[in-house]
């Protein structure tokens, strides 16, 4: 690795070459990833590649007038001071905000080079050129800067809402649903079953646990979400175990009181704020009718529930 300071005009025009060739060819891989689900915010990129192609091509005819035909290969890893990149742009599904700030970084990372190789250069043509593009690339950090700030349009917005059903709001509701009735049975049936609020506690607790780890390898394993688009499955497998976790503790925690019977009644409570909010959230989310919602948690809710009252009293 070679500083900065020890490069000749020759190189400082290769390495401005393969930067710009680089920065092109990352931001056709950005368009190309965000297409699907960003169309628009796609198009604003590949904009981006073609001017980024068009200053490769200044270079390249600046380098041949001065140098010849042969461009010797300097890159950006060659050279010490240039800040390491997080290939962000080859995670699917890409984020917009992600992706915008690394565009934001790479272009003030190319504008400090290049007004550092106008400082150094003699030649007035390529002194010229070297800060005609530096003042080029601040406009396109300015420009990388507002894409994610442009408002989404119609499709774009639709599709974000559905990716963040399928990678955020499914996983989380499966979860919360499981935590929240499968729970009950073994937490009543404790309570009626030993009357002590410690004991009911310690089964609830197993009991979210448990089902939180079981349902989030479950989700985590179900589908690696290349074809589907619902995301990393680690990161759905995290939101569906916590969730799960969550609607279990949510009424094993009010056993921490001693008595029993109070300890019960706010369990009950905690258990119909539980059913209300999944209710909602696939009326809110799922195009579900609120009557149809409230109808299948709530029954299903009240069957496990009884089911746990019956075995824990027989």
């Amino acid at each position: 690795m070679r500083p900065f300071d020890s490069l000749d005009a020759r190189e400082i025009l290769a390495l401005a070459i393969s930067l710009e060739e680089e920065d092109a060819r990352i931001y056709e891989d950005i368009a190309e990833g965000l297409r699907e689900n960003y169309p628009d915010k796609a198009g604003q990129f590949s904009r981006l590649r073609e001017e980024e192609d068009s200053h490769r091509h200044r270079l390249l005819d600046v380098y041949r007038q001065r140098f010849g035909d042969h461009v010797p290969l300097i890159r950006r890893q060659d050279v010490r001071g240039f800040v390491r990149r997080r290939p962000v742009w080859l995670v699917r599904p890409l984020g917009l905000t992600a992706v915008q700030r690394e565009a934001e970084t790479m272009e003030l990372e190319t504008k400090r080079f290049y007004e550092a190789a106008a400082r150094r250069t003699t030649d007035t043509r390529v002194r010229q050129l070297l800060g005609d593009l530096a003042e080029e690339e601040r406009h396109h950090a300015h420009t990388a800067g507002r894409i994610a700030a442009t408002r989404l349009s119609e499709e774009e917005s639709a599709q974000r809402k559905r990716l963040f059903i399928l990678q955020v709001i499914q996983p989380g509701l499966a979860g919360l649903m499981d935590g929240s009735v499968s729970t009950l049975a073994p937490l009543f049936a404790a309570a009626f079953a030993t009357h002590n609020s410690f004991d009911t506690l310690r089964v609830g607790l197993a009991a979210s646990v448990g089902a939180g780890i079981s349902m989030g390898f479950a989700e985590a394993l179900s589908d690696d979400g290349s074809l589907t688009g619902r995301g990393h499955p680690w990161a759905r497998g995290t939101i569906c175990g916590l969730m799960t976790a969550l609607g279990g503790l949510g009424h094993s925690l009010p056993y921490l009181i001693r008595d029993v019977r109070v300890a019960t009644w706010i369990a009950v409570t905690v258990v119909c704020v539980e059913l209300s909010v999944i209710a909602w959230v696939r009326h809110r989310f799922m195009d579900t009718s609120w009557a149809s919602a409230a109808i299948q948690v709530v029954l299903g809710g009240i069957l496990v529930f009884a089911v746990g009252i019956l075995i824990g009293s027989s």
